[in-house]
């Protein structure tokens, strides 16, 4: 993997179930997440995805093509358009910057109504040669090695280590 490559796409439909699934698993019991009602009331057009299930959407599309043995150093993103029930969010990639086994990449995530997600992505690939990438580190879509934030309100940045 080399400086300016091009992670391939993910595609995650939006439902319900997800979003839903998604407040309760990181125990955000707001109500815009799950009562749609609520959420108009408050000027919502319906419920919407929190920044928790948003990051770990991030780090599963970085761990999915790095393959199982990469490490999250550092997930750091922002939230723009809310991703709302019926949409498809389109996460893309590409790598600002590789150093040994680690690679930095900046991730947007878009849906219909505009650009739900961006940030950037640490992430180490143990036994990593550098720029060609690592021998033998396969992700679920057969990418090998490193083939393939701010810190504001609706931002988040998550170290190696750290509690979400």
């Amino acid at each position: 993997m080399r400086v300016g490559d091009a992670l391939p796409p993910l595609e995650i439909e939006i439902t319900r179930t997800l979003i839903v699934a998604g407040a309760i698993a990181s125990r955000d019991y707001q109500d815009v997440h799950h009562d749609a009602e609520l959420a108009r009331q408050k000027g919502s057009p319906d419920i919407f995805m929190n920044i928790l299930t948003t990051n770990g959407l991030v780090g599963r599309y970085i761990t999915d093509r790095f393959g199982p043995r990469s490490v999250l150093r550092r997930v750091a993103i922002r939230l723009g358009a809310p991703n709302y029930p019926g949409d498809t969010m389109v996460l893309t990639g590409t790598v600002e910057a590789v150093e040994g086994d680690t690679a930095t990449v900046r991730v947007v995530g878009a849906n219909g109504i505009g650009r739900h997600v961006t940030g950037t992505v640490t992430v180490t690939v143990p036994g990593a040669d550098g720029a060609d990438g690592a021998e033998g580190a396969s992700g679920a879509d057969g990418v090998e090695g490193f083939e393939g934030a701010e810190r504001a309100e609706g931002a988040a940045v998550q170290e190696a280590g750290s509690r979400p």
